[in-house]
């Protein structure tokens, strides 16, 4: 079975970023990447105005069904055909991706720890936070930079839904995590810390007596700091 890292946190708190460089750093195949952000609820019945307003920080914007379904098959090494999202134009992509399982399956996205039943298929679960302030900021860059999005909308959006949905569903989900890491400032050990963590994954697959052993020893300050050497 595939071993299943959630990791989870605010928006722009940093979860891609860092999910990406550590599977960089990493260069396995053993390890797969999955945004949850591609299963938003189709929208194609919807005029993109109607589209734009939506909430897209809430739970019922997310096709739970489909995506418990999808990570159950990848857990139980079957392949998956997952939707593709466009936050350009709101809406799921026509074509879907082909997801092969892998011995490490990474999700990342803001809900990733709010679902029970999600959570109860996640072996590792990992909340990364990052203060308002940084948070806002990168949301900003981002959205102008990456979707095309005016100023104005992106300050209403982040104080109408974004910034409401973070305290009131997202902030509370940090209670599940097993590990919690600060992604506030340019320089950090949020990238090092989890590329030790990732890497003690993929061996767990092929050693699963060793799970226990490694959650609960193996993440001493020693250990890290010898494992930032490889």
């Amino acid at each position: 079975m595939s071993r299943i890292i959630l990791v989870a946190g605010g928006s722009s708190s940093g979860k891609t970023y860092v999910t990406s460089e550590v599977l960089s750093k990493l260069n396995s195949p053993d390890i797969t990447r999955i945004s949850l952000d591609d299963y938003y609820h189709d929208h194609s019945n919807l005029t993109m105005e109607e589209r734009a307003s939506l909430n897209y920080d809430h739970p019922k914007a997310f096709d739970w069904k489909l995506m418990r379904q999808q990570v159950r098959d990848l857990k139980n090494g079957k392949a998956i055909e997952k939707p593709m999202y466009d936050f350009v134009v709101h809406n799921r992509k026509k074509e879907t991706e082909i997801v092969k399982p892998t011995k490490v399956i990474v999700l990342e996205g803001l809900m990733a720890l709010v679902d029970k039943e999600l959570r109860d298929l996640g072996d590792i679960k990992i909340f990364i936070q990052a203060s308002y302030e940084r948070r806002f900021l990168r949301r900003i860059i981002r959205d102008r930079k990456e979707r095309g999005r005016s100023f104005e909308s992106i300050v209403e959006q982040y104080f109408t839904t974004v910034a409401p949905m973070y305290g009131e569903i997202v902030s509370p989900s940090i209670q599940y995590a097993d590990l919690i890491v600060n992604n506030d400032g340019v320089e950090n050990r949020a990238i090092d810390i989890l590329t030790s963590i990732f890497r003690q994954e993929i061996e767990c697959y092929d050693n699963p007596s060793s799970v226990y052993q490694v959650q609960q020893e193996n993440f001493t300050e020693e250990v890290l700091a010898e494992s930032f050497k490889k």
